[in-house]
């Protein structure tokens, strides 16, 4: 059963194109991951699916209904959530705080205070800090647990170790096993792609705002889709 459904959409900065005729099925649970090189138009195409940034042609369908034209919140309520780049914390705020003000979005489901804590329990002993005094890792955990805390059906997680240590970048894939075990479809934007296949159902590698590859993560190796990601295999090719 498709979860989300992504047909012909188009995003611009201006008159300049990120990303264009991007038509894609996810199905239900499903694992995604995202992969191309900088400029290839990955972020601002999850930012376009959670409605942060405007879309300029095409449709977003989540569960069937038509999501296209709802705000961001509205997105969220109905379970389409993404974690930005950059983490985007309150910092002046707790990390009780930060988890807690996702619940106006949030629906009745698995994931609560308590079942977040229990997922991300390096966050136990930080819920009195304010969020800004916490390490990269940390942060990047409540982001994490703030989007958790909206029970998302679609879970858009953009550049989760970016800006990271190794140490750090495996605590966060560490604290995401739960999360990936769960059944909640997520999109995930990687530029580490050992991680991105480790985790991944299928991969879908872009070039200049296009999709050029689509594959089951077993099957591409790694040298077909660095080929993709620089753009030396034909541009309409795809996999699977």
């Amino acid at each position: 059963m498709t979860t989300l459904a992504i047909e012909g959409l188009e995003g611009r900065h201006g008159l300049l194109r990120a990303f264009q005729d991007i038509s894609l099925e996810i199905a239900a649970g499903e694992k995604i991951a995202l992969v191309g090189a900088n400029g290839a138009g990955k972020t601002t195409l999850l930012r376009t699916l959670a409605g942060v940034h405007p879309t300029t042609r095409g449709r977003i369908l989540l569960d069937g209904v038509d999501v296209t034209r709802l705000p961001g919140h509205r997105r969220a309520a109905l379970g389409l959530t993404l974690v930005p780049e950059g983490r985007k914390l309150f910092t002046s705020m707790t990390v009780e705080e930060n988890l807690r003000v996702a619940l106006a979005a949030g629906r009745d489901r698995v994931w609560n205070f308590e079942t977040v804590l229990e997922a991300l329990p390096q966050l136990k002993p930080k819920l009195a800090a304010m969020a800004g005094t916490l390490s990269g890792g940390q942060q990047q955990a409540v982001a994490i647990g703030r989007a958790l805390m909206t029970n998302p059906r679609v879970l858009l997680l953009d550049e989760v170790s970016l800006g990271l240590s190794p140490l750090a970048v495996q605590g966060v894939y560490d604290s995401l096993k739960r999360l990936f075990a769960s059944g909640t479809t997520i999109v995930l934007v990687e530029q580490d792609l050992q991680r991105a296949t480790s985790v991944a159902d299928r991969i879908v590698c872009m070039l200049e705002g296009r999709i050029v590859a689509v594959g089951r993560a077993g099957e591409m190796s790694r040298a077909e889709i660095l080929d993709h990601y620089f753009g030396h295999q034909a541009r309409s090719g795809t996999h699977g």
